[in-house]
């Protein structure tokens, strides 16, 4: 799956102290009417068990000029858990989960379903609000971050 280009997100979760999260290349669209988006996360992730707990989470889908922001809630440098939020702006959409301001869009949604399947969660999301920013989106292919070729 290294060869399988994706957008890069950023799930957060949680509230005050409890702030996690966990950037993805697993984040999609289920469907339009009603909104659902699908964020797979391994249950052996920190992001799992907030995301279970306050039932909520937002999809940050990020620029190109935000490959720091991906990097720090992949866990490079070892900021963890509310840590990873410094360096960004955050503000809170319906479901009380952090959105990021400058991203792409941020998609706000409240935990429909849960679906364990073996390492992963698959979760489903009823979206209850959206947010919108303007830019070029990153990618993710082979290890490394970029930006479209046009």
């Amino acid at each position: 799956m290294r060869n399988f280009s994706g957008g890069v997100s950023v799930i957060t979760a949680g509230v005050g102290d409890e702030r996690t999260g966990a950037t993805v290349t697993s984040a999609t669209a289920l469907s339009v009417e009603p909104p659902t988006m699908i964020v797979n996360i391994n249950r052996t992730s920190s992001t799992w068990p907030v995301i279970e707990r306050h039932r909520h989470f937002c999809v940050n889908v990020l620029s190109n000029e935000q490959q720091a922001i991906a990097e720090r809630f992949a866990g490079s440098g070892g900021a963890k858990g509310v840590a990873r939020y410094e360096g960004a702006e955050w503000f809170r959409l319906v479901s009380g989960a952090s959105a990021l301001s400058g991203a792409l869009a941020a998609i706000d949604c409240e935990v429909e379903e849960i679906i364990e399947r073996h390492s992963h969660a698959i979760i489903l999301g009823r979206v209850v609000a959206i947010a919108t920013g303007a830019g070029e989106p990153i990618v993710y292919h082979n290890g490394s971050y970029g930006g479209l070729l046009r």
